[in-house]
């Protein structure tokens, strides 16, 4: 049972679930990772079609991708002028697993065709609150059009909720489809299915069954057919495609578990709890915050450091409180962190090039807590280094990620902010950085002094100077 004691101004769902479970020994058939060295797993490829070892998107231009030569990297062109075409594989598939990354250019839109007839849909859905089943990751409509206009389309699934990360940023799909089932004779006995959809991370589909192709399908429904990537609505790039086919299929686990305990941020909301940052690494004194724009993120109050933000759901407390609790909570939406270790976010160096300061030790760090805003948001504040820190995280009204204002009460040179930590860092643009193989972005605002980027043992950094304020905005 939950505990009682839950604080008042938190609104809470609680419901129940099924759980799946894999026949292990059964399961996997055989599997398929396409080689993107070249082509020769796809059927007669169109030139809007190619490879790439990098692709970066322009956040401020719709449909630009701009490419690489190399490999490793499947890359489809597609304008107005000049639209691209459908690529299909020349295997063809039952029950699979499909997984994979992709990217979208600003504004521009594809899918991903299980059997070349059951459309995933693949666009720019960054920031929208409410998707529909034409948005990233729904599955599309079915189409009639012997029906009036505003009936043609219909039977279309949207994904439970907006996991989707912004253009030019790898995002993460995996999908479990069952193929139709015919008799000897052809008529269809059982209808195709999805069995589940993670985006991101996220569930987002689960059990949907599918009466039938969804529109602009390759052809009739059969036992087995390609895996389709759409390619003539817009420019769009994929990786890591990994298919494989499967021999049994999922069956509900009845005996289930504890009831999911979940937090809403129908309005602005907080939460405090432990926070798990990566495998054995755990933030003790942590805080969550959410809001209507389904956006949220959580601080560690220890090092003024930004854990993690999620598009989506808030939080699910199970852990912390369904029976005894251990104490932590976990995003509900999909999350991207940004950092692997809580460390301190303001480190006093003799120059840029000098060691980054990872202990509190001989700060003289203090913790303030944090004050509310107008908006009834925190604002964090602290002590390091004899200097008051104001840390205002604010969720963007648009939905996109977050903005950060750093504040001291004495400026002084030697001061620095740690941006971020990553495996690499890329520079997209003016005072725009890509973060941990496209993870996401960091958008240096007006009058920032110019960064440092900076290799230490193997690793990235991007560092700047405070002075007496520092601003920039987390794109994801």
């Amino acid at each position: 049972m939950a505990k009682t004691n839950k604080p008042k101004y938190m609104n809470i769902s609680k419901t129940g679930f099924t759980a799946m479970f894999w026949l292990c020994g059964t399961l996997l058939a055989f599997g398929q990772r396409i080689d993107l060295k070249d082509l020769s797993a796809f059927k007669n490829p169109s030139n809007s079609w190619s490879l790439a070892q990098n692709v970066i998107a322009d956040l401020n231009a719709e449909n630009v991708l701009r490419t690489t030569k190399g490999e490793g990297i499947l890359v489809n062109q597609s304008t107005a002028k000049k639209a691209g075409s459908d690529l299909y594989t020349i295997n063809e598939y039952g029950d699979v697993v499909v997984e994979l990354d992709y990217l979208t250019a600003k504004g521009t839109n594809s899918g991903i065709y299980l059997q070349g007839n059951y459309e995933i849909q693949i666009d720019d859905a960054w920031g929208i609150r409410n998707p529909s089943s034409s948005n990233n990751g729904g599955i599309y409509q079915r189409w009639d059009d012997s029906k009036p206009e505003a009936e043609k389309g219909f039977g279309g699934v949207a994904p439970r909720q907006n996991a989707s990360k912004a253009p030019g940023l790898w995002q993460h799909i995996k999908i479990i489809f069952q193929a139709p089932q015919f008799d000897a004779t052809g008529k269809k006995t059982k209808n195709a299915k999805i069995i589940s959809a993670e985006l991101n991370g996220v569930l987002i589909h689960e059990n949907v069954e599918l009466f039938g192709a969804t529109r602009g399908a390759a052809g009739a429904e059969k036992a087995k057919g390609p895996l389709r990537l759409q390619g003539d609505h817009g420019s769009v790039a994929f990786r890591n495609i990994q298919i494989t086919e499967i021999s049994e299929m999922a069956r509900p686990n009845q005996n289930g578990g504890a009831d999911p305990i979940y937090i809403e941020a129908a309005s602005n909301n907080m939460i405090r709890s432990f926070v798990d940052v990566a495998p054995g690494v755990r933030s003790v004194h942590a805080i969550s915050v959410g809001g209507p724009e389904k956006v949220a993120f959580s601080y560690d109050l220890d090092n003024g450091t930004l854990l993690q933000g999620w598009h989506g759901d808030f939080i699910d407390a199970t852990p912390m409180w369904d029976g005894r609790g251990n104490g932590t909570s976990r995003a509900l939406g999909s999350v991207t962190r940004f950092t692997k270790k809580p460390v301190l976010a303001i480190s006093k160096l003799a120059n840029d090039q000098a060691s980054w300061v990872t202990d509190t030790a001989g700060t003289g760090f203090r913790t303030k807590g944090y004050v509310m805003d107008k908006q009834d948001r925190p604002e964090f504040k602290y002590m390091i280094n004899g200097t008051n820190v104001t840390d205002a995280v604010k969720v963007m009204e648009n939905g996109q990620g977050l903005s950060r204002e750093i504040t001291v009460d004495k400026p002084s040179k030697d001061l620095y902010f740690l941006l971020a930590t990553a495996s690499n860092i890329e520079e997209a643009g003016k005072g725009l950085y890509l973060i941990d193989d496209k993870a996401y972005y960091i958008q240096l605002g007006e009058g920032t002094a110019k960064p440092v980027v900076r290799n230490v043992d193997g690793k990235w950094e991007i560092i700047a100077p405070i002075g007496s304020k520092l601003n920039y905005s987390i794109l994801f």
